[in-house]
């Protein structure tokens, strides 16, 4: 068996004496680990956001210009790539977005105060990655997916594999791994690696005794506020908050509880030293496989950069 919980107190020790220096409050702790920023495989993972990230966007909007042209779209002769750099396309007439009930960090809502105002209607509406609608024979030429009756040629060209754009991606960064099945759901990126990882981080740390005695400290926590649930998932995950759009007044109280049950019982710090564990042990075992991922990346942006050079 793992032995995490001292790994867990020390955690917590090495937090107290930083208060005791002055340093953050037991609430920005939490806030600061509850980020995927935080945790060791985060490392391994490309930020599009990032000089790196956006070179290679840029690349690929260069390439996949190139290659409509080539299909028979005259137009995008005269595309000023700089106004899609940053987005993806969507087929146009499509319905495109993410509701708002959910939170894009690790352990759902750690703010009482926020979560108070909001409830579990905690999504971060600002994506890097924005959307932008093409005509549906453009959209299929760029994409490479098709619906049916979509034809799989342009102007009497085969559309590539994954479209331009897919063509683009493989021309910055070679050909991509094989495809792995997590959970259900395949991952055919270039970071499938770090990806799966992650998951299987995930599986093995809620496993941990760790992981369950703090799940079951906030579930009594929880109690004593008048409130069921197991664990923070089955509390953010209730079908009853996806009813409405806006965060209903049970809502926004569970959520409240939840954040200050999460603060009271130090859940995060402990389930953040288990995950953290957990990845480091399973960084440490697919190293190798990881330096290369990241190798590669390197030589993409390299490639990436030296398409805009040419291009200018």
């Amino acid at each position: 068996m793992r032995k995490v919980l001292p790994l867990a107190l020390t955690g917590l020790l090495a937090l107290s004496a930083c208060q005791f220096a002055g340093h953050d409050d037991p609430a920005d702790e939490a806030h600061r680990l509850n980020s995927m920023e935080s945790f060791p495989l985060h490392a391994y993972i490309p930020d599009p956001s990032s000089d790196a990230g956006r070179a290679v966007g840029k690349a690929q909007w260069i390439l996949a210009k190139r290659c409509m042209v080539r299909l028979g779209f005259g137009g995008f002769a005269t595309l000023n790539t700089r106004t899609v750099e940053s987005t993806y396309p969507v087929r146009k007439g499509t319905f495109v977005g993410r509701g708002k009930v959910g939170d894009d960090s690790p352990y759902g809502v750690d703010d009482p105060d926020r979560a108070a105002e909001h409830g579990y209607h905690n999504r971060d509406q600002e994506e890097s990655s924005q959307s932008l609608e093409w005509p549906a024979e453009q959209y299929v030429a760029l994409t490479g997916t098709f619906d049916t009756g979509d034809s799989r040629r342009a102007h009497g060209h085969p559309i590539p594999e994954g479209g331009c754009l897919g063509q683009a991606t493989r021309k910055i960064y070679g050909h991509p791994p094989r495809t792995t099945k997590v959970n259900g759901l395949k991952l055919s990126g270039y970071y499938s690696l770090a990806l799966e990882l992650w998951y299987e981080s995930d599986k093995q740390a809620r496993k941990d005794p760790a992981w369950k005695k703090a799940d079951r400290e906030w579930s009594a926590c929880m109690k004593e506020k008048g409130f069921h649930y197991a664990d923070p998932d089955k509390a953010s995950f209730d079908t009853a908050w996806y009813r409405t759009g806006e965060p209903s007044g049970k809502e926004k109280r569970t959520a409240s509880a939840d954040a200050r049950c999460k603060l009271d019982t130090d859940y995060i710090h402990t389930v953040h030293a288990v995950q953290a564990h957990v990845q480091k042990a399973l960084i440490g075992k697919r190293k190798k496989d990881l330096d290369a991922m990241r190798a590669a990346e390197e030589r993409a942006v390299g490639n990436a950069r030296t398409i805009i050079e040419k291009e200018a």
